[in-house]
């Protein structure tokens, strides 16, 4: 690459994580900017960004040949033009692995021992000691197993828990004790006693889970959701849980976010709801910053890019 390659930044980036990033090209003219509406005013300048490009910019982005997405699912890059241009996209798929695994085991301890009555009962100081049930033994289903999905399996396996996947590449993998091929989608969610979707949102995967699916799993299921909302069709989810088709749910990602304050999800039955930040550590986001630094080391020296993202799948 050449000596004035221009790298504009965005995000929550630290000085330390910055000058790491230009220690990966020294020679590149690599620019922060803390908002990304300032970046985009000299978007016409860049041969590369990291963080994201909007629609109403890409058409000045005449020297764009790369976008670094901060996100591990790049779903707000999968614009059509975006899809049609020549660029080519990158994603930090991985880096939050770690920390979405652990938001799956702790939604299903919560959810396995009803932590909300434990709650409850500590608000009014009230001495509520009850049997409650384990995770040993029972069956985790997950849906995708990308790097969170391979990284739960792991913790699950810590739990003695019998695991079971289905994936788009029926491939083996590491702690799952079977394979479903995705004809056989009904067949895994009767089998499992957690369903935990750690999938990308795409055309593939959206609305896979509607009411037949939902009636299809145990009513003493729990679904979970960490990836992203709707994959799994809003309206049959909220009637599964008010009319006890499963027992409850643990859902990060929603299908419109933030979600509103009127939507029946908050108070729905023996559901626990965050704030899709089950990966929102320092830790999450230092791993991103490794994976964009070693990007711009390949790209600099014209190696092949990682985490490069199939525009026809979305991820």
């Amino acid at each position: 690459m050449t000596a004035n390659l221009v790298v504009l930044v965005s995000g929550a980036v630290t000085d330390a994580q910055l000058a790491q990033i230009r220690r990966a090209s020294p020679t590149a003219d690599v620019r922060y900017f803390a908002q990304r509406e300032d970046l985009e005013a000299v978007i016409h300048e860049a041969d590369v960004v990291a963080g994201h490009v909007s629609e109403t910019a890409l058409p000045r982005a005449t020297r764009l040949r790369w976008v670094q997405s901060w996100s591990a699912g790049p779903d707000a890059l999968m614009y059509p033009a975006f899809i049609e241009s020549p660029v080519i996209a990158t994603s930090c798929k991985s880096n939050g692995a770690i920390p979405l695994a652990e938001h799956a085991m702790m939604l299903m301890l919560m959810l396995n021992r009803d932590m909300p009555r434990w709650m409850r009962a500590q608000a009014e100081r009230r001495w509520d000691a009850w049997s409650h049930p384990e995770l040993n033994g029972l069956t985790c289903g997950i849906i995708g197993l990308g790097y969170s999905g391979v990284d739960l399996a792991l913790k699950c396996k810590a739990f003695h828990m019998r695991v079971v996947g289905i994936r788009r590449t029926p491939q083996p993998t590491p702690n799952v004790d079977l394979l479903y091929r995705q004809d056989q989608l009904h067949e895994f969610l009767g089998e499992s006693d957690f369903i935990v979707v750690t999938a990308p949102r795409t055309p593939e995967t959206t609305g896979m889970l509607g009411e037949a699916e939902f009636r299809a799993m145990k009513r003493t299921a729990y679904y979970i959701c960490f990836s992203r909302g709707g994959i799994a069709d809003d309206d049959a989810l909220l009637r599964a849980l008010n009319e006890g088709w499963i027992a409850g749910a643990g859902l990060d990602a929603h299908s419109v976010e933030p979600l509103p304050a009127d939507s029946p999800f908050w108070s729905a039955p023996n559901t626990l709801v965050t704030p899709h930040n089950g990966a929102s550590t320092p830790f999450t986001r230092q791993r991103g910053i490794d994976i964009f630094a070693e990007n711009l080391r390949r790209y600099t020296a014209g190696e092949a890019l990682i985490n490069l993202v199939d525009k026809s799948l979305g991820y």
